[in-house]
């Protein structure tokens, strides 16, 4: 264990607070209050609950089986109620079963499976709320909004530990390994940095300036690879080897690069805006294949290792299955709207949601529909499969917007976004 995570693991047994920064860090920069969150034993060192699965990005459940004759449950209104068009906020399984909800209204919410809050919190005041998805460890939800902060709340009652400023803006979702909390993080210049937090304390220990023009994307650590990588807005996908931080290379595209990055067998997978997916290898960069979908890709690669297939949607309003190994087409699956969330990948199935309001089964075997289910605005989420149950959010309907608009926010909560629950109306 390297001086920077035994300092750490001190820090959680004696509860200690602000403390300096690690050799090579920037200046810390200002903290709200808080208090350093309290831990009854070892830290741990792997989320038990991660975007997209884990610090790789691959974005696949087979444990988790779908519903047969799908039927909303129940709905959780006002979860998204914004117009920015980015991916949303993606619900999470948090251990005990319950769901917990972040929405761009600036809440984020513990749900049981029965729909009932056991608890709302906000993050403070800001126009777009929460993009990115939780990390969940040492029973802690860590968050960044786009006030520019990290936030870590009490999974169990919601109350805040501590905020810390980071930027301007975050919209991507935070990484944790080990005690350290990793996050992209967005200044007005435009601009960005990526910063490694302490779990604990919420104290800046590392960070690097180099990542330029809003990194929205989220960032994937490959412990095999020895690579910690992210995407940003000017194109470029970034390297450090992990866990010592020091840069390694930049792989540059022609345009942003706004989604997760997804990492198997020595590689990274993502899309960028110039309509291409890439492998990239971790080592040194280089280009491995690219395949050329219609149009953008923001969506998060998933990645099946155990079938070597990737899959991906496209603002062409398709889902992709690809060669691994060579990216070669295996399949596609239309919808009648864009795919800029990411897919989850089933023990059969393939969930992915859509523009044209309806997040999609598809066998992952043929990319034949199963079934779809409508929202009451675009589903740019990133599915849940959970306990034989699909948990996904919608983004607010036009006519939400143009009734809070001429209402003077007295829309009907009906037409608002939302977090659905799926299940089988045959209870298979």
């Amino acid at each position: 264990m390297d001086e920077r995570f035994s300092r750490r693991a001190f820090l959680g047994a004696v509860g200690a607070g602000a403390t300096t920064g690690l050799a090579g860090c920037n200046t810390m920069l200002p903290r709200s209050s808080g208090d350093a969150v309290e831990t009854d034993g070892p830290l741990d060192t792997f989320a038990a609950t991660e975007f997209r699965g884990g610090l790789e990005r691959q974005g696949v459940s087979l444990d988790e089986t779908i519903p047969t004759d799908p039927e909303v449950e129940w709905t959780l209104r006002e979860v998204n109620t914004g117009d920015h068009t980015a991916a949303k906020a993606s619900p999470v399984e948090v251990p005990g079963g319950d769901i917990v909800v972040p929405g761009d209204n600036r809440e984020i919410r513990r749900v049981t499976p029965d729909g009932e809050v056991v608890w709302t919190e906000r993050v403070e005041e800001t126009g777009r709320g929460i993009h990115g998805t939780p990390a969940v460890a040492n029973g802690v939800v860590y968050i960044g909004a786009y006030d520019g902060a990290l936030y870590a709340f009490d999974l169990e009652t919601g109350e805040r530990y501590w905020r810390t400023k980071l930027g301007d803006a975050i919209g991507s979702s935070p990484g944790y390994h080990d005690g350290t909390v990793y996050i992209a993080v967005e200044y007005y210049d435009p601009s960005g940095e990526l910063f490694a937090v302490d779990a604990v304390t919420g104290e800046v220990e590392w960070s690097d300036d180099r990542v330029t023009n809003h990194p929205h994307s989220t960032c994937a650590v490959d412990r095999d690879a020895g690579r910690l990588v992210v995407g940003a807005n000017d194109g470029d996908l970034y390297a450090w080897s992990y866990p010592d931080l020091d840069f390694q290379w930049t792989f540059s595209t022609d345009e942003p690069i706004k989604g997760p990055v997804a990492t198997h067998d020595g590689s990274a997978v993502f899309g960028s805006w110039d309509q291409t997916v890439y492998r990239v290898a971790l080592d040194d960069g280089t280009e491995q294949w690219a395949f050329e979908p219609d149009d953008f890709v923001m969506s998060g690669p998933s990645i099946e290792t155990d079938t070597d297939t990737v899959y991906v949607g496209s603002h062409d309003s398709r889902l992709y299955a690809l060669d691994f190994a060579d990216g070669a087409e295996q399949w596609r699956f239309d919808t009648a709207g864009s795919l800029i969330g990411c897919p989850t990948v089933t023990n059969e199935h393939v969930l992915v949601g859509s523009y044209d309001e309806h997040c999609y089964a598809v066998e992952k075997a043929t990319g034949a529909e199963v079934w779809s289910v409508e929202g009451v605005g675009v589903v740019s989420s990133t599915p849940l499969a959970a306990d034989g149950a699909v948990y996904f959010t919608d983004r607010a309907s036009d006519a939400y917007l143009d009734g809070k608009e001429a209402d003077d926010d007295e829309s009907d909560p009906d037409d608002s976004g939302g977090l659905y629950k799926v299940v089988s109306a045959d209870g298979n």
